[in-house]
């Protein structure tokens, strides 16, 4: 089995509430996320707030979409080693946004977006620093190369989808 730590969005995409992204990536997000159940431990803090963020986002009541029931199964089996792991983090700061197992990379820090931080610290804190999961969010692009050179990888489910998506955004004024 394969630690890996799961960007929200993989969850939404999955559940087809990113526009931006096309048929192709929503399969690749559902299918990663069956593979997931199926044959891979979940890396989650145990302060709760990657489990936080999914619940913001995600219900488990209603539709049984694949990003809803992915979050309702993980919550029946967060206690279960054998399909969750989950790490201790440690915020600096009272909003949760900085931590003490970031990267000390004063470039990552400046520009990572401080929702996203907890994913990172996440994997830093767990001693096979798992992958990270990424699906929507164009931004990690530019932060695949600093964070490898921190032993961390970032697996992108729609790679092709997201360098259109950073191209078009770069031809677009401000």
């Amino acid at each position: 089995m394969t630690e890996i730590v799961i960007d929200t969005n993989v969850l939404l995409v999955a559940d087809r509430r990113a526009d931006q992204m096309d048929d192709e990536c929503v399969s690749a997000c559902v299918n990663r996320l069956a593979r997931a159940k199926a044959d891979d431990v979940v890396v989650l803090d145990d302060a709760w707030l990657i489990l936080g963020e999914y619940g913001n986002k995600l219900s488990t009541r209603g539709a049984p979409t694949p990003g809803n029931e992915f979050f309702k199964w993980l919550l029946q089996v967060q206690a279960d080693t054998r399909h969750v792991s989950q790490v201790a983090i440690t915020p600096r700061n009272p909003e949760q946004t900085l931590f003490a197992e970031f990267p000390p990379d004063s470039e990552l820090e400046s520009k990572f977006d401080p929702a996203d931080r907890k994913f990172v610290a996440v994997a830093c804190a767990h001693p096979r620093r798992p992958p990270i999961l990424q699906a929507a969010d164009s931004k990690w692009l530019a932060w695949e190369k600093p964070l490898k050179q921190h032993g961390l990888r970032v697996d992108f489910l729609c790679r092709a989808a997201l360098a259109q998506i950073k191209k078009r955004k770069a031809k677009t004024p401000r």
